[in-house]
């Protein structure tokens, strides 16, 4: 099990605070729903994500919170079993679990895709959790046979993140922590709105890219399109589901004034950009946010990871769209990490008064 360290976020130990640690997860994986770290394939994670209607969320009986022994098989999970002051509990991890720290001393029972039934099996779980994911059904029926609760919640809005954190809450016995953890989300959430609309400017219209070959973006009723909404911006990709695969020529036909790039290829998220790396390249040239100079990095996995440093990502996304001209507390926002080019280059008609 994890040493108290862990166990101890909910007390403001600063474990859950994105803005002391950050490593990178795509969009659930990514990634998405519970994000793996940057270190797993990012096709693999990717194609994940289309498969996350696909798992049945476990129905098993609540893991009785004495003598609780968790196995969290994502990163957002994992993150949130520690913020909320249950990080004791957790005797298993994913790959791809890598925030707090502490957890990176847990045996890995391999990833939130390919996740090794007799690993799992081997720690004596009383309960797994992780995000829906590519595992499917089979993963929850294998488990609940083997008399294992599971809990795999729909995270693809910040009020199912909050359900979750309450829920895990419930269930580990952590239910104070837990509302910690979900006043953190509802504090960053309201000096986010509170400093879009002091600003007053239009709405930014803009795509989230999470990687180039194949193209994948933020599309609507995913939990990345509420963060572009909350930060004052409009997402120009309004079909084909959450986690979209598009082509270049679609992009250009939406045009997006500013792109966020997710797409970096860092362990943390502050290697090199795939996105950087195309300016030149047929059709990305001509879109107006690359020539403009409004290709906005992100160098921080708090936005991709739907846990309970959601907070701190939907600041950090606010901060890429409106750059200095938004007047958000430290407070309320990740620090900006190297790198960061393209803020200097304002949306006409939003300078700053």
């Amino acid at each position: 099990m994890l040493s108290r360290a862990c166990g101890g976020g909910a007390a403001g130990s600063g474990l859950a605070d994105g803005r002391r640690s950050t490593t990178r997860s795509a969009p659930g994986a990514a990634l998405l729903p519970g994000a793996p770290g940057r270190a797993l394939s990012r096709r693999a994670a990717l194609a994940g994500l289309a498969a996350l209607g696909l798992a049945a969320c476990g129905r098993t009986a609540p893991a009785r919170a004495a003598g609780a022994r968790v196995v969290s098989l994502s990163p957002s999970t994992t993150e949130a079993v520690c913020a909320i002051g249950a990080g004791a509990a957790l005797v298993g991890r994913s790959r791809y679990c890598d925030h707090p720290p502490e957890v990176l001393g847990l045996p890995s029972v391999g990833g939130y895709a390919d996740p090794s039934i007799e690993a799992i099996i081997a720690l004596s779980p009383t309960l797994v959790v992780g995000a829906r994911g590519p595992a499917g059904p089979a993963l929850d029926e294998s488990l609940r046979a083997h008399g294992i609760a599971t809990y795999f919640p729909d995270t693809e809005s910040l009020a199912q993140i909050e359900d979750m954190l309450a829920e895990l809450g419930r269930r580990l016995d952590a239910a104070p922590g837990a509302e910690q953890a979900i006043g953190r989300i509802r504090a960053r959430r309201r000096a986010v709105e509170q400093a879009v609309a002091a600003r007053g400017a239009p709405r930014v219209r803009v795509a989230l890219l999470y990687d180039t070959s194949p193209l994948f973006v933020a599309g609507p009723g995913s939990f990345p399109d509420e963060l572009i909404r909350l930060a004052g911006g409009e997402n120009v990709i309004t079909r084909g589901g959450a986690y979209p695969s598009i082509s270049v020529e679609q992009l250009l036909v939406v045009d997006p004034d500013v792109l966020l790039d997710g797409t970096s290829s860092g362990g943390d998220m502050r290697g090199a950009s795939r996105l950087a790396a195309l300016r030149d390249a047929p059709g990305w040239r001509s879109l107006r946010a690359v020539r403009e100079g409004r290709l906005r990095p992100l160098n921080t996995e708090v936005v991709l990871r739907p846990g309970p440093r959601i907070g701190d990502g939907l600041a950090a996304v606010a901060r890429a769209l409106h750059g200095d001209a938004l007047a958000l507390s430290d407070g309320a926002v990740v620090p900006p990490s190297p790198g960061g080019a393209g803020l200097a280059a304002p949306l006409p008609g939003t300078e700053a008064p």
